[in-house]
């Protein structure tokens, strides 16, 4: 926890990836969240039936094509560049997320072009898929 730490600019509540468990060197990285019953958007979504929702998994994707970005080029958020949400293509929701559950992520490099990065993710529980989606990221300085 205290690399990803290091690598983005995320912090509680928002960090929403645990552990790195698989980078290839270049193109691909694996992450997963714990997802537990205390999150702070359970009480209010859904009180009887607790759900993570869609725009978190998809943010949890996003931070994990930002660690894949910061693995792959050195930089990191304390360097003064922060990797900003851009876009997303051909979101898919295949079942909930509950309580108890591993989420595990992974972000594939589909192009990379300047500070323009597109990526190819994906999240699953238990082998089962449960979001994909092409996500777009820029890298952006802070410092002015």
């Amino acid at each position: 926890m205290n690399d990803i730490l290091k690598l983005v600019p995320h912090r509680y509540p928002f960090l929403l990836v645990d552990r790195v468990v698989e980078f290839d060197g270049q193109e691909r990285l694996v992450t997963f969240k714990n997802v537990t019953y205390n999150e702070p958007f359970f009480p209010g979504h859904f009180p009887q039936v607790p759900v993570m929702p869609g725009v978190l998994i998809l943010e949890a994707l996003a931070q994990t094509c930002g660690l894949l970005v910061s693995h792959v080029t050195g930089v990191r958020a304390s360097d003064g560049i922060i990797l900003y949400f851009a876009g997303i293509d051909k979101a898919r929701f295949k079942r909930p997320v509950s309580p108890g559950d591993r989420l595990m992520m992974e972000a594939k490099v589909i192009r990379h072009k300047r500070e323009i990065w597109k990526f190819e993710a994906r999240a699953w529980v238990d082998d089962q898929t449960v979001c994909t989606a092409d996500l777009m990221c820029a890298a952006k300085s802070v410092v002015e």
